[in-house]
């Protein structure tokens, strides 16, 4: 088998052969170098790569080529090879008029090189962690599961969310084809009972529940602590950086999710206005590294775990359990999040999972090839997710009811999207139907002056705004007329805590019950904020504990 290939284009023929040389030393073994110098030598050797059915995993090119700008070669190279990453390789030039600025923002280029690189480490370091993100999207090499169903089944895209949040290699087998058929009978299974996951060691399970999923992947999924400091309930951003950082401070610490780890965050495709991460983050990716953090300083971490009430009436906190289990806690963080609010349209949410989808679509991608997608959300989580979609999808159309997405939508990501040709925003406009034989195949959309209009739809994904997880809390926390948590100075004078003492600055009106995140009255609805609420919570916890009772910890 060929193997894939790196691209190289620089019209200076010592730095070049230095680039070819260097990463020849590092991936000759598993990838194939090409240099060429000029523009006109690259166009006609990637037509010759496309025409032989080669695949292209980097295309590395130099800013300014004689006969076209870096940018416009890597926009002619993209429409024979849309699978390959983009690089610029760049001058070391921190100021607006380097053309990498524009072409990041833009969506025009994937990532850059820095030139010159002192040392072989950063250049090796970079391509391959460029390489590691173009092998995220290809078919695994190694299905650790496959999934034998219907691809109109609403649980298959929770399988596939699930499994690319934990990184687990699965390929998804229609079972109307012959080989979905196949493997359902080598493994002694029922057509009739959909969908079947079976693990590599032939391990089947039929319809299976998250716990049951999450088991198969080896995760904890009981819990074996009676008491603790500081019980986190909740593992999106703000849980994980309170579990990093309570455990690290030596508090005992419990972090428990109805789900798995990640919250809204765990799937945005890309989140690109995270500090530190300059060509942005996938956000299953930074979330499932802050869960590892959290458990190698010591936290205990359970998945598939849902808490249905919190008892305040006893000396210390009490965490309820779905399934009778209970948690004594010094202290508790709530960071529940919040969940995707319902569009409320009968027809659209009678094919929820057969072509609509609440939230962001990262892993649906490979089932988005060359389909009609559309969107409805004006925040940063549409936005995001309809640019990542609309490398793979045919059209994406975004469904914006208000008059911009200005107000409510970073600036990076309007200009991006607006020089996104596949990517139509359409203002003024709501779904008011869908319809179709089984799974999604037209939408009624409704615009300006109640004109409505029906188009053909393959996927639609709703992204349009939460509401919190407060439901499952005793009256004695307070909340705002929407339902979200008032913390410290927001806590009305009658509300505040009944223990002698102003409350804490995100302490709850129950002692020792704080808040964090996006559940939080008068949160930053931002991947860095909810981060940042989640240490200061623990400092804050450590203040509390100077003068709360001691509690003996069972374990």
């Amino acid at each position: 088998m060929d193997r894939p290939v790196i691209f190289v284009v620089d019209d200076d023929p010592p730095a070049l052969k230095t680039l070819r040389d260097d990463l020849d030393r590092r991936f000759g073994n598993d990838f194939e170098l090409c240099a060429v110098r000029s523009a006109g030598a690259a166009i006609a050797t990637l037509t010759d790569l496309h025409d032989k059915g080669r695949s292209v995993a980097l295309l590395l090119v130099d800013e300014q080529l004689p006969e076209m700008t870096g940018v416009e070669l890597l926009a002619a190279a993209h429409l024979q090879h849309p699978g390959a990453k983009r690089v610029l390789l760049v001058d070391r030039d921190y100021t607006t008029a380097s053309p990498v600025v524009q072409a990041m923002t833009l969506g025009q280029a994937d990532y850059h090189l820095l030139r010159p690189w002192v040392l072989e480490d950063y250049l090796y370091r970079s391509v391959g962690e460029f390489l590691s993100d173009w092998s995220k999207e290809r078919d695994p090499d190694f299905e650790l599961f496959r999934v034998v169903g219907s691809p109109h089944d609403p649980r298959i895209q929770e399988l596939r969310e699930l499994m690319r949040r934990f990184a687990a290699g699965f390929g998804f087998y229609d079972v109307d084809q012959p080989e979905g058929r196949a493997l359902l009978e080598s493994v002694g299974a029922d057509p009739e009972k959909l969908p079947v996951v079976i693990r590599h060691d032939n391990h089947v399970m039929v319809d299976p529940t998250l716990a049951d999923l999450v088991n198969a992947l080896g995760v904890n999924v009981a819990v074996d602590v009676d008491g603790c400091d500081v019980c986190i309930v909740g593992a999106g951003p703000a849980g994980l950086s309170a579990a990093v950082y309570a455990a690290s401070e030596g508090l005992t610490t419990v972090m428990l999710d109805q789900g798995i780890s990640g919250g809204q965050a765990g799937s945005s495709p890309m989140i690109r206005n995270y500090p530190g991460f300059p060509h942005g983050v996938n956000g299953a990716e930074l979330t499932m590294k802050s869960c590892e953090q959290a458990w190698l300083f010591g936290a205990h971490i359970s998945f598939a775990q849902r808490a249905v009430a919190l008892g305040v009436d006893a000396d210390a906190p009490v965490v309820h359990l779905e399934g009778g289990r209970s948690i004594e806690a010094r202290t508790v963080v709530i960071a529940t999040g919040v969940f995707w609010r319902r569009l409320g349209v009968p027809s659209v949410e009678a094919l929820l999972g057969s072509g609509v989808f609440y939230g962001a679509a990262a892993g649906e991608t490979r089932a988005m090839v060359e389909r009609r997608v559309f969107m409805v959300g004006a925040g940063n989580s549409a936005g995001q997710t309809a640019l990542h979609t609309a490398k793979h999808a045919a059209t994406v159309t975004l469904v914006v009811r208000g008059e911009s997405i200005e107000r409510s939508m970073s600036d990076y990501l309007v200009r991006e999207i607006d020089a996104t040709k596949n990517i139509t925003v359409r203002l003024g406009t709501e779904v008011a139907d869908a319809r179709g034989d089984g799974k999604l195949e037209v939408l009624t959309l409704r615009g300006p002056g109640g004109v409505t209009e029906d188009v053909e739809a393959d996927a639609l994904f709703l992204l349009i705004g939460g509401e919190p997880h407060t439901d499952w809390l005793p009256e004695a926390i307070a909340r705002d007329d929407h339902g979200y948590l008032l913390t410290g100075r927001d806590l009305p004078s009658v509300a505040r805590p009944g223990d002698g003492r102003d409350p804490l600055p995100l302490e709850t009106s129950v002692p020792g019950v704080f808040a964090i995140g996006d559940v939080r009255y008068g949160s930053i609805k931002r991947v860095a904020s909810a981060v940042g609420d989640g240490a200061t919570a623990i400092r804050l916890v450590h203040e509390y504990l100077e003068d709360a009772p001691l509690l003996e910890v069972r374990g």
